[in-house]
């Protein structure tokens, strides 16, 4: 027996429509006489590039005392070496993300949601 799932509605991208919308994707699959099958994932290129957007603006908040927007589940503070030209890529990926969703997010914020993305893709494969 099937288990019934929550309707699940996703924000869409200032760079898709240039508004806020909802989009519920059941609803969606329903009309077109498809059901949902699990979650798919871009790896890179332009649609990549969306859906990183996408996942920044839908997780990242300013926190209730002020400050710089981030992810509420990082409670976490570790320091990650890297090497200057890996540092300088997610200072350039930054920069494009700052000027294309005007949201504020950092080098190293990018790269702590870049770990998450590619460890969970690790685990989902093993899995």
């Amino acid at each position: 027996m099937a288990r019934k799932r929550k309707p699940r509605t996703r924000r869409t991208s200032t760079l898709l429509g240039g508004g806020r919308k909802k989009v519920d994707i059941d609803k969606i699959a329903k009309a077109l006489g498809a059901e949902r099958q699990g979650k798919v994932s871009a790896a890179g290129g332009y649609f990549g590039a969306l859906q990183l957007l996408a996942e920044i603006e839908g997780r990242f908040r300013v926190p209730s005392g002020g400050g710089r927007a981030t992810d509420p589940n990082w409670t976490e503070r570790r320091l990650v070496p890297i090497a200057p030209r890996t540092l300088a890529r997610l200072q350039d990926l930054a920069a494009k993300i700052r000027k294309q969703s005007r949201i504020s997010i950092e080098p190293m914020q990018l790269a702590g949601l870049l770990l998450e993305k590619t460890t969970q893709q690790f685990s989902d494969e093993e899995g």
